[in-house]
């Protein structure tokens, strides 16, 4: 009876879960309330166990259709620093390669007991189709053209950490945003945190329609430059490109490549972003991917916090405060706790060692 009343509850716990499957589902005091629990998370990659059992007893799936380096490793340490059990897919070695449908591949996971989906895919909308077929919550860790809102949520992160407000601040997204996924949702999150956004990229790396985004277009890097708090610099997303968009990407570079004659003339303060890999000598030099002002390696960093916020909001204690500041000082706290029951437990096994 109580293994019963236990799977219940389990069931019923499910069928209340939350997704992040796009920037465009959370308004500005959600975004401002992950980015507060992140804090928290930063904090605790800095003590000397990094770990708390926030989500011990939990089972996180990273199913990954596409090759990923950051994102999914960036995951799979969030998940293993809340203590959470994780299971990785690979295609390569799956029935996918037999014949296997996606929903067919996500029954079967679920039928072994989840409570999480971190979804990569390169069809648009995949995540959102498979949040219809499972009762786990799932994340979005890429689908298509679509969306990355992790990603958009780390850069914030991290933009902020360097500007404060990002409030009438000034962003350029420089580079092939017809393909990127990274410049849809980071529009969003930038021009709902107040900045203003311009896209600097020739026309053939435009999307064809810009009607619905709070945006301004320039294909002028050179003046646009000195004016920004933000050069982000998106790569030429060639496997997504079905046909020649630039005559070269050697003319491409001596347009809209970050040289270091152009870094020079950014202005004081401004940082440089990018989301990775790194095209370098093409979108950006190699020696400007190395200066001060580029914060690309801190942007990593910084993902493993916000995907522990993530997690531990979607699966772990859930928003219990009607305050989202509350909410966020309820989180530090209770992770204190957690760390000092964590470091009790390794102090004990080292004392059983001896």
């Amino acid at each position: 009876m109580n293994s019963l009343n236990a799977q219940e509850a389990r069931d019923k716990d499910r069928s209340q879960r939350a997704h992040l499957l796009s920037i465009a589902d959370l308004d500005r005091d959600e975004i401002e309330e992950l980015l507060r629990v992140t804090d928290t998370f930063v904090e605790v990659g800095r003590r000397p166990i990094p770990k708390v059992p926030a989500l011990r007893g939990r089972t996180v799936v990273m199913l990954f259709f596409e090759d990923s380096t950051r994102t999914r490793l960036s995951f799979e340490t969030a998940a293993k620093r809340l203590s959470a059990d994780t299971m990785s897919f690979s295609v390569s070695s799956s029935s996918v390669n037999k014949g296997e449908s996606v929903r067919d591949t996500i029954e079967t996971i679920e039928a072994m007991g989840i409570d999480a989906v971190v979804v990569r895919h390169k069809s648009s909308g995949v995540p959102a189709q498979i949040a219809r077929w499972t009762s786990a919550s799932v994340i979005n860790a890429g689908d298509g053209w679509h969306q990355h809102p992790t990603q958009a949520l780390l850069d914030a992160y991290t933009a902020r950490a360097h500007l404060g407000s990002l409030e009438g601040r000034r962003i350029a997204l420089v580079g092939d945003i017809k393909h990127s996924r990274v410049a849809r949702s980071n529009i969003e999150i930038f021009t709902a945190l107040g900045a203003q956004v311009t896209l600097v990229a020739p026309r053939t790396l435009l999307p064809a329609s810009l009607s619905a985004w709070p945006v301004q277009v320039s294909q002028d890097l050179d003046a646009v430059l000195p004016t920004v708090d933000v050069c982000y610099l998106l790569r030429m997303q060639q496997e997504r490109m079905t046909e020649a968009l630039v005559p070269s990407l050697r003319e491409y570079t001596a347009t809209y490549g970050l040289t270091s004659a152009r870094a020079d003339r950014m202005a004081e303060g401004a940082i440089i972003m990018h989301p990775g890999p790194m095209n370098r000598g093409v979108e950006i030099a190699s020696e400007v991917a190395d200066r001060p002002s580029a914060v690309i390696t801190e942007q990593v960093a910084n993902g493993v916090a916000v995907r522990s916020a993530v997690l531990f909001t979607l699966l772990g204690a859930g928003r219990q405060q009607s305050s989202s500041a509350a909410y966020a000082a309820n989180v530090s706290n209770e992770l204190s706790i957690q760390t000092d029951s964590v470091l009790a437990e390794e102090l004990a096994h080292a004392e059983e060692a001896t």
